[in-house]
């Protein structure tokens, strides 16, 4: 099995993840790539990401896995795939994977928090006193269904710091399955219980991920 390091940013990261399969599966095509595919009357390719990425969210360490059938060799594939995808997508590495994606366990993410009137006073003290408790419950909906969940316990480390006059910036590591964590559900939490807090926009960025000791997982 073969994976890719790919960077999903600018224009791209309005490309939903169903749509980014199918971008994929184009530009391996375009690129010449031969991948490995069902067999039947409709085949489609052999394709695995590591974890769906929401709309709006860029990021600089999504995996697919793949099987290389032909067309390049893996030192080729990131020049090669990246002159055939859509302007934000880039590959960094080719590579054979050794770990499964099922042991990937935490995500780094950095979150800014825009105030058009300008960041409140002390807010970065204050969002870090808000997340040092040791319980702190927010509503989760899921398939039609809201469920309210401690996030506490899927927050490996947070911080804040005030940058410029109209921004905080947050950087957490956070539990990437088994229990997964969104990254919407640290703003809902601002948006909850520190209502004057509450940004007036957001951007977050996948940074890097890790496995459960914390080592960067490729």
């Amino acid at each position: 099995m073969s994976r890719i390091l790919f960077k999903k940013e600018g224009r791209a990261k309005y490309i939903s993840h169903l749509d980014i399969m199918r971008t994929m599966q184009r530009v391996f095509i375009r690129a010449g790539v031969k991948i490995k595919h069902t067999e039947g009357y409709n085949p489609h390719p052999y394709m695995a990401f590591a974890l769906p990425l929401s709309v709006g969210t860029e990021s600089d360490c999504e995996l697919m896995d793949f099987t290389l059938v032909g067309g390049a060799t893996l030192e080729e594939l990131p020049e090669r795939l990246t002159a055939n995808a859509p302007e934000g997508i880039t590959v960094i590495k080719a590579y054979e994977e050794s770990v499964k994606l099922k042991h990937l366990k935490w995500l780094r993410v950095g979150i800014e928090l825009i105030y058009d009137a300008g960041a409140p006073e002390n807010a970065a003290d204050e969002l870090e006193a808000l997340y040092s408790f040791e319980k702190l419950e927010v509503e989760k909906t899921s398939k039609g269904k809201t469920r309210t969940i401690d996030i506490i316990p899927m927050i490996d480390s947070i911080a804040f710091e005030k940058r410029g006059e109209n921004e905080v910036y947050c950087e957490a590591v956070i539990s990437a399955q088994e229990p997964s964590l969104s990254p919407a559900l640290l703003i809902s939490a601002i948006d909850a219980l520190k209502p004057n807090l509450r940004p007036d926009f957001t951007r977050v960025r996948r940074l890097e991920i890790y496995d459960a000791n914390h080592n960067i997982f490729r």
